[in-house]
């Protein structure tokens, strides 16, 4: 018997179950260094905002097609305007092409991603209670080789990425793609994630429960679930 209502845990992957070491700005800046791009908290600050920028206008990582190959080689060219977009705002160098070779595949290996702390423990204890695990995520196929880096892949029954579903967060295609997984209806699943407007805002739309996870402490809405880590996850389940 379960001891909610709920029968299968989705979660985001980048922002809450692991993270970039440092910052996507610093990361950036460390691959640049040898191509002469100036090395400070400033630049580290503004590659971070440009990234941010250029991520948000970046359309939808979704690929109509079917070739394993080829469809790598659409997420190489997405991610590759996403980071020539950050350069253009603060600076181009030249030998980018190169340089982009090297941090595309860096962010592919788990070497440069680190799991937050309680993630393992609350995985555990979830999958003790026998709740299903599912994950759902913007990622693109490199997710795979990162997931089992890190040791993440043991405690999940499915993983959903937008580039292999064909839709993107906050489309109710890639949660009801996660769902059809599970054999499961949209109320007996939860969503739990970073973004408001992806994670809470698309589950709901899509009829799961959608859990912010507000890792950073942001200002939030009365409306809807919020969390400020997964310790309290379990709890959070009794309570339904």
């Amino acid at each position: 018997m379960f001891p909610s209502p709920i029968k299968v845990i989705f979660f985001d992957a980048a922002g809450t179950l692991f993270h970039v070491k440092g910052s996507v700005g610093e990361v950036y800046l460390r691959y640049a260094k040898k191509y002469g791009v100036s090395q400070s908290q400033e630049m580290a600050a503004k590659v971070n905002q440009a990234f941010k920028e250029s991520f948000r206008q970046a359309p939808p990582p979704i690929f109509a097609i079917d070739h394993p190959e080829k469809l790598k080689q659409c997420e190489r060219l997405w991610w590759f305007d996403v980071v020539h977009g950050v350069f253009y705002r603060v600076g181009m160098f030249e030998g980018f092409d190169e340089y982009f070779d090297e941090v595309f595949e860096a962010f592919g290996t788990a070497a440069l991603w680190e799991v937050y702390p309680e993630v393992p423990g609350v995985l555990q204890e979830l999958k003790s209670q026998g709740y299903e695990l599912g994950v759902i995520s913007n990622f693109d196929t490199r997710f795979f080789g990162i997931f089992r880096g890190l040791k993440l892949d043991q405690y999940f029954d499915t993983v959903t990425i937008s580039s292999l579903a064909g839709s993107a967060k906050p489309s109710p295609k890639i949660f009801q793609y996660a769902l059809d997984q599970h054999v499961l209806d949209p109320e007996d699943a939860l969503h739990i994630g970073d973004s408001m407007k992806e994670d809470v805002e698309g589950a709901n739309q899509a009829k799961l429960t959608g859990i912010f996870l507000n890792r950073e402490g942001d200002p939030v809405s009365s409306m809807g679930h919020s969390l400020k880590n997964l310790l309290s996850l379990p709890s959070f389940l009794q309570s339904l």
